[in-house]
């Protein structure tokens, strides 16, 4: 690629083409901006393809729970628990992990809480928006959702769905023998569920990210496949540079960076410290099709199946070690004895090694909120990204929150709570 500008009126680049930048080009071009991507691999190459496919408005707590602190210390060092540290990038993430612990207390959490539920409260409404326009609409699918208990005391169930319930998500709360009624192949050592009546998932993760790119395409968008290396802005003139690997530059007006877990360099070049790191996310897709209508979440086994267009997703665990490490093949191999434990008809005849293995990168924040809307340092200069574990389930809304943003209108919601320079 040459030296090239799009520094004509209306026009913005993003830099990302996850959900989160798919589903803002969308909206920027329906203010009618002109509109280019840029990303190093393509359209949902990365975590986008790879999540469990869940919109998840019940998710309405931070990660940082003080009800962590003692299982902690043997959660990171259990190599196949479900929050993890590798051992050898331990000092690397502790700097994250003391803010972590700081949104544990009360007041920090409780705030963060609300911001979380102002952004859930409109997702699924954004998104079928967002599907209809695109023409994806059967991609999104409002059978709710499952946290399913095995043996555990019907207190602490009780316990888990006054939360929820206080918290104001819609749940129901199903003995077992509803949970059968509602979902027959699942094993009958379930004794409980919490049924969340308003939430949704998708078939295919990927074909989603497919669908909005055809779909920005075919209103004039431009899309680069190109790795970006610096970013530089003017002091002159206000004009953003982009230089990229193969040492072409790229001059723009207005950029959105959206870059999912490689912001961080990126934001720390135009001037801003944000403490992201990449969860690194694991998934076993069999190629196994359930009878599940709805995803179904263990509370005890810390893990969550999808039913897919391809097959079955077990997906789970939080791992922390980089975006250099490789995959940690028995990471995703722990999740089928849970899968058949769960599913023992399905998965009767199956092995681990009818799976495959994916893993991918969450951008996550210690205080489980994005970065969202314009920097203090740059009037056209905006940020997307550290969606953690809801970049689907936000993506439409965010979209929408931005866009408003970029183009002077009013937003729906005050973006304060989500601002890149709250970690000053």
């Amino acid at each position: 690629m040459k030296d090239v500008s799009d520094k004509q009126a209306g026009a913005i680049t993003i830099v990302g083409a996850g959900i989160v930048g798919l589903a803002a080009a969308i909206e920027l071009q329906r203010k009618g901006l002109t509109v280019t991507i840029l990303d190093k691999e393509g359209a949902g190459a990365g975590a986008s393809q790879g999540n469990a496919g869940h919109f998840a408005t019940e998710q309405v707590f931070p990660l940082a729970d003080p009800s962590m602190l003692a299982k902690l210390p043997g959660m990171l060092m259990d190599p196949l628990g479900p929050f993890r540290i590798q051992p050898k990038y331990f000092l690397t993430a502790l700097p994250w992990f003391m803010r972590f612990l700081r949104n544990m207390l009360p007041g920090r959490r409780a705030s963060n809480s609300r911001a979380i539920k102002v952004l859930n409260q409109d997702s699924i409404v954004a998104m079928r928006e967002l599907v209809d326009f695109c023409g994806c609409a059967d991609l999104l699918i409002l059978n709710g959702s499952l946290l399913v208990f095995e043996n555990t005391p019907l207190a602490e169930v009780q316990k888990e769905y006054k939360a929820y319930s206080d918290a104001g998500v819609e749940v129901q709360l199903l003995d077992a023998k509803q949970v059968q009624n509602l979902e027959p192949s699942l094993s009958t050592s379930i004794t409980h569920a919490l049924y969340f009546t308003q939430v949704g998932h998708t078939s295919d993760p990927y074909r989603l990210c497919q669908a909005l790119k055809q779909k920005f395409i075919a209103l004039g968008g431009i899309f680069l496949t190109e790795e970006l290396v610096t970013v530089e802005v003017a002091k002159t003139n206000d004009s953003i540079n982009l230089q990229m690997k193969t040492g072409a530059s790229k001059h723009v007006d207005k950029m959105v960076l959206a870059s999912g877990a490689w912001s961080k360099p990126f934001a720390k070049q135009l001037g801003y410290t944000v403490p992201l790191e990449s969860e690194r996310g694991y998934h076993l897709m069999m190629p196994q099709k359930s009878t599940l209508s709805r995803p179904v979440a263990s509370y005890n086994r810390k893990f969550i199946i999808t039913p897919m267009a391809e097959g079955t997703r077990l997906a789970g665990t939080v791992e922390f070690g980089g975006l250099k490490a490789p995959l940690v093949p028995a990471r995703a191999d722990c999740l089928f004895p849970h899968g058949k434990a769960l599913l023992p008809t399905l998965f009767e005849h199956a092995t681990v090694a009818d799976g495959k293995r994916w893993m991918g990168f969450r951008p996550s924040l210690p205080d489980s909120l994005p970065v969202l809307g314009r920097g203090e340092k740059q009037a056209n200069v905006f940020f997307s990204f550290g969606h953690q574990h809801l970049g689907l389930t936000w993506s439409a809304l965010t979209a929408k929150l931005l866009a408003q943003e970029i183009t002077g209108e009013q937003s729906n919601i005050d973006l304060k709570p989500y601002r890149v320079d709250r970690f000053s």
